[in-house]
């Protein structure tokens, strides 16, 4: 039988990243320490290299151009379960966020996306339910340090957080700081793996140029990330299906992409979810699910998009 297009697409991608990550392996291999390992990441031909040390601390990590452009689109799957039902105005109240939990167990949400300080809470509600509980770490502007993050998803964890959403520093990276944004992911990561909670990075799209997104995103994977996510919603702008794509193109098909910021619709989820998306993330959760048939000019409720 001879294969469709779409399956040697997605294979002479899949044969590009391995050849393009062996090659540069060769040419990269250099003296480390004893135990010390790198990972080397490549796509929309940018290549990342990050080293660690046997600890499994970052030691360093840069980026370079490169020339290809590899990565899939995974299959599409059903919309309640990809949607991080959201919460994360300052000014909600507890009795918003058991709304909002009681709307996740309702329609079988992947997640209630919450402040750290309404974690606890969620938690209890949600207890024996199939909905997580997700909160937000270093939000929204990224800006603390690692330490601190570590502190925060540690908290988060105790209070019964079992999905964290963490801004990267985006200074550091937009100054070329690789290896401090490796760092501050890696710091996240390590501690939320050794509770079993899975880690999504927010790189703020609308804050990077491409080939900064593919960086961010290469680092990320590279320091054990479940998932990159565009935005937080607090920016300047929220997800667009260019950046979808081009983040899943970037991380292949072992990482989840998150779209979240500004997604109000039914079909602006499915398109994201078309993009490449595995999640999405909205205060709209509700609205996304059900068929919305009224005519586009009838329209004028104005959804927040945090």
């Amino acid at each position: 039988m001879t294969p469709d297009k779409k399956t040697i697409e997605t294979l002479v991608e899949v044969i590009t990243r391995e050849v393009l990550l062996a090659i540069a392996e060769h040419e990269e291999h250099a003296n480390l320490p004893e135990g010390a390992y790198c990972l080397l990441e490549a796509a929309e031909g940018v290549k990342v290299k990050t080293c660690f040390d046997n600890a499994g601390h970052v030691i360093s990590a840069g980026a370079e151009r490169l020339t290809s452009t590899v990565g899939i689109i995974p299959d599409d799957k059903s919309l309640a379960s990809t949607i991080d039902h959201t919460l994360l105005k300052p000014d909600a109240t507890a009795d918003q966020i058991a709304q909002l939990c009681y709307e996740a167990k309702k329609y079988h949400f992947a997640s209630v996306c919450v402040n750290p300080t309404n974690v606890k809470l969620c938690a209890e509600l949600l207890r024996g339910s199939d909905v997580k509980v997700c909160t937000v770490i270093g939000f929204p502007l990224g800006a603390t340090t690692t330490e601190v993050k570590v502190v925060e998803t540690k908290d988060a964890l105790e209070n019964g957080a079992t999905e964290i959403d963490m801004v990267i520093n985006i200074g550091a990276l937009k100054a070329g700081d690789s290896e401090l944004v490796a760092r501050d992911i890696r710091g996240v990561v390590k501690t939320a793996h050794d509770a079993n909670a899975l880690v999504k990075v927010i790189i703020e799209t609308a804050l990077l140029t491409d080939e900064e997104k593919v960086i961010a995103c290469l680092l990320a994977k590279e320091a054990g990330a479940d998932f990159v996510k565009t935005s937080t919603g607090f920016s300047s702008g929220g997800a667009t299906v260019h950046d979808v794509a081009l983040m899943r193109r970037t991380v292949g098909p072992s990482l989840g992409v998150k779209a979240a910021g500004g997604i109000h619709s039914h079909e602006e989820a499915e398109q994201m979810i078309a993009a490449g998306a595995t999640r999405i993330g909205a205060s709209a959760g509700i609205k996304i699910i059900q068929a919305d048939d009224t005519p586009s000019n009838q329209k004028t409720e104005k959804t927040s998009s945090y």
